[in-house]
């Protein structure tokens, strides 16, 4: 089987597709292809294989590649060495993963010099082959016939073939693959402080007497070791206990088949203990942290892109004139204004706390911007200050003459804006404005439309993943790349009004055609239609090909061009208009006309089945926007400080963040509550995205306050759920739930930790489910 062909086979076991289907998109993205691309526009070629198997196939494509080249490489070097075989071939053909490659590999790999080498050139192979080969020889009678004035004592050459025999036993690739099968399954993860560093690593007290299994070891967990042994707070060690400790001497034992009390049996089972303890014991540590540590990141990256991809599909508040007001004590309250396009309009600084305290100022200047724009809507960062400025407002609105509609007020995470405002971008599209008062511009725009807003920010910076510090940051910058590339072009994207940050996350464009088509758009107005792309320097018909559907214009000359169909199925579109016998533009919406319509009777050479649907599916709703309706929580007057919170309230509150063990919700107290995974709902929940989503707007009640840790319990089920007290009583001796799933910490942690997320993430993921 050639390469290709393997790794086809490989992939589409692993996404649930046919090996043919993996080769057409293969071959489509080494073409240049994007998968939003692929998975819209190309379903007949591929099969119908959806973005998120495609995304899968795009990184395992990776992966398998690299490991194919190693394979050749390997196969090359042991050839060249002249020791290759037929069946050490068939074996590297067979191997799996990399792991099991270097295994093979090992004993024909270059080494430097080591103790087994030099034993041999001081003559001591004989011994050990007369050790293995008499086993009723005393080993230390041999060793005496090797006494020389390299070797002057007989403990020197029991030593020198030792070495010989675990070099044999180290590079035995059967057996290393046994042991770390064994070790999969038996190995502990386990934790001690270093003494002195208690005071120093509190945030990591969960973890100075810890053990658990190292199969079943929740990602998030295994970071938070990681993290705590890089630091030097706790010692680390990966293994079996001490009975799984013997089996694996035993495995090692076997190899060399002692098993009678004959003295050169003896002598190989102490070679065997000495093996394990000393060489293999350590390797397999390193192996298995390796593995723990990318499972873990794998984990991570999932749940960051998971949280990422909700809150860019965020509910937009729509096309509204807004207040944006970034909340500050004594820096005070930045404003900023953007009209209905989002186009800056007015800004201002309040002063409405401490040291000034100028309420009626900085409610006047509220009055005077919300008349003077026509104010629809006022987002309110939830950082500092976040709901006394909420309550600033909420006073001011009922100073508004009874003709004044009054606007909405919401409360919006504000989470990369201070990213954004120091940017380059954010230098260059506001020049002159003070970096304080950009942050305002961003919170009121990322109300407006999240996903236009947050495509600025690095997504690595908006904060909704956990440890994101401590993973790859090329894969985890990959991952979230798709995440953002997927999220745009599944909205689409209006030609006429996108910013170029936003563009360039348009399949098939890129910083350089974006800036280029704005460019365009600056000299010589909208675009009437999507042909005129192609006047747009640098973009050719490859890069037309990519983009055209996922771009959108109102309004144009073609009617279609409003649509997600693309330009070279309009004449598909227009046989469909044909045989309705309406004219484009009343036909488009009409769902009861076009759902008489047989799809396959308009199925060609060209366009299949799926593609049809699809068309008739966007010509009933042309321009759909698959975000959903735009909603708003409301937070309990009165409740606005952790101090305010009393076990057995009922509140509304915007979940800002989920992780595998639970969601955060943001109540209005500046501090993230925790809804464990077994307080999401009144049944068994294997994954809380089963249940929310960044973004969602949800009634809780608090089941337990912790004010001096600044912990928050939550629960959401109807019983009214269990505190954390109570879910310690259910627990087993080592923290094991009883007869239940997963378990973690009701806690919440500061909002804005560096080192892991915007919320509660960081104490939280440092308490690092404990009570899991």
């Amino acid at each position: 089987m050639d390469t290709a062909a393997r790794i086809a086979r490989t992939i589409a076991a692993e996404i649930d597709a046919r090996p043919e289907q993996v080769r057409a998109a293969t071959e489509l993205l080494d073409g240049g292809a994007t998968v939003p691309f692929v998975a819209r526009y190309r379903k007949e070629v591929t099969g119908g294989l959806d973005d998120t198997q495609l995304r899968k196939l795009a990184d395992r494509l990776i992966y398998l590649r690299e490991m194919e080249a190693r394979r050749a490489a390997i196969v090359s070097s042991i050839t060249e060495q002249g020791k290759m075989t037929d069946d050490l071939a068939r074996t590297l053909a067979g191997a799996g993963t990399k792991a099991e490659l270097e295994d093979i590999y090992l004993p024909y790999k270059p080494k430097r010099r080591t103790k087994a080498m030099i034993a041999r050139e001081n003559g001591l192979a004989p011994l050990a082959e007369g050790i293995l080969a008499d086993r009723r020889a005393d080993p230390e009678a041999l060793a005496q016939g090797f006494v020389t004035e390299a070797v002057p004592t007989v403990k020197d050459a029991l030593t020198g073939a030792r070495e010989i025999v675990a070099e044999g036993l180290v590079e035995n690739a059967t057996l290393l693959g046994e042991l770390r099968a064994f070790l999969s399954r038996e190995a502990k993860v386990t934790a001690k402080v270093v003494a002195g560093q208690e005071e120093k690593g509190a945030k990591f007290s969960d973890y100075f007497d810890h053990a658990e299994d190292w199969a079943t070891i929740p990602s998030h967990r295994a970071l938070a070791l990681l993290r705590a042994s890089n630091e030097g707070v706790v010692t680390l060690d990966i293994g079996p206990d001490e009975a799984g400790a013997e089996r694996a001497v035993a495995m090692v034992g076997a190899v060399l088949d002692a098993r009678t009390q004959a003295p050169g049996d003896v002598w190989l089972r102490t070679v065997a203990g000495w093996t394990w303890r000393v060489k293999l014991s350590l390797s397999m540590m390193l192996d298995l942290t390796a593995e723990m540590r990318g499972r873990a990141q794998e984990e991570a990256i999932a749940v960051f892109s998971r949280n990422l991809k909700d809150l860019l599909l965020a509910a937009p508040a729509g096309s509204k004139a807004t207040l944006g007001l970034d909340p500050g004590i004594r820096t005070g309250v930045k404003a900023a204004v953007v009209d209905a396009t989002g186009k800056l309009v007015a800004t201002d600084t309040l002063y409405p706390f401490q040291p000034k305290n100028d309420v009626r100022g900085a409610q006047a200047a509220i009055l005077r911007l919300i008349t003077a724009h026509g104010v629809e809507l006022i987002a309110i960062g939830n950082g500092t200050a976040s709901r006394e400025t909420e309550r600033l407002v909420a006073d001011t609105l009922k100073l508004l003459p009874a003709s004044v509609k009054a606007p909405v007020k919401v409360v919006v995470s504000e989470a990369g804006a201070s990213v954004y405002s120091a940017s380059e971008l954010a230098a260059r599209e506001f020049p002159g404005l003070d970096v304080s008062l950009r942050g305002a511009v961003s919170i009121a725009r990322r109300l407006q439309d999240p996903l236009a807003e947050l495509v600025k920010i690095e997504p690595k910076s908006i904060g909704v993943g956990q440890y994101q510090h401590d993973v790859d940051q090329s894969k985890l910058g990959r991952a979230l790349e798709g995440v953002v590339e997927d999220a745009v072009n599944a909205v689409g994207v209006d030609l006429n009004t996108a910013s170029a940050p936003l563009l360039a996350h348009v399949s098939g464009l890129g910083p350089g055609l974006a800036e280029a088509i704005v460019a365009h758009r600056d000299v010589n107005g909208a675009f009437r239609s999507r042909k005129e792309l192609l006047k747009v320097s640098r973009l050719g018909p490859r890069a037309f090909e990519q983009c055209a559907g996922f771009l959108r214009i109102r309004e144009g000359d073609e009617p279609l061009d409003a649509s997600a169909v693309h330009p070279e199925a309009y004449d598909v579109a227009r046989r469909i208009v044909k045989a309705c016998g309406r004219d484009i533009r009343a036909l488009m919406g009409d769902s009861a006309a076009l759902k008489r319509l047989n799809a396959a009777d308009f199925v060609d050479a060209s366009f299949g089945l799926p593609t049809v649907r699809d068309i008739l599916s966007e010509l009933e709703k042309p321009g759909r926007d698959p975000r959903p309706s735009f909603v708003t929580a409301t937070f309990a007057d009165g409740v606005e400080d952790i101090k305010d919170l009393k076990s057995g309230m009922q509140l509304e509150g915007t979940v800002t963040n989920v992780a595998a063990f639970g969601a955060f919700v943001d109540i209005g107290v500046h501090q993230d509550g925790l809804v464990h995974i077994s307080q999401l709902a009144d049944r068994f929940v294997k994954d809380p995205h089963e249940v929310v989503k960044a973004g969602d707007v949800v009634r809780v009640r608090v089941t337990e306050v912790d004010v001096a840790r600044k912990r928050i319990g939550l629960t959401m089920r109807k019983d009214g759920g269990a505190s954390a007290s109570e879910e310690r009583a259910a627990r087993g001796p080592q923290g094991a739930p009883k007869g239940r799933g997963p378990k973690g910490p009701m806690s919440a942690g500061p909002k804005g930790n560096a080192g892991a997320a915007t919320g509660a993430f960081g104490a939280a993921l440092l308490d690092a489910m404990k009570r899991r």
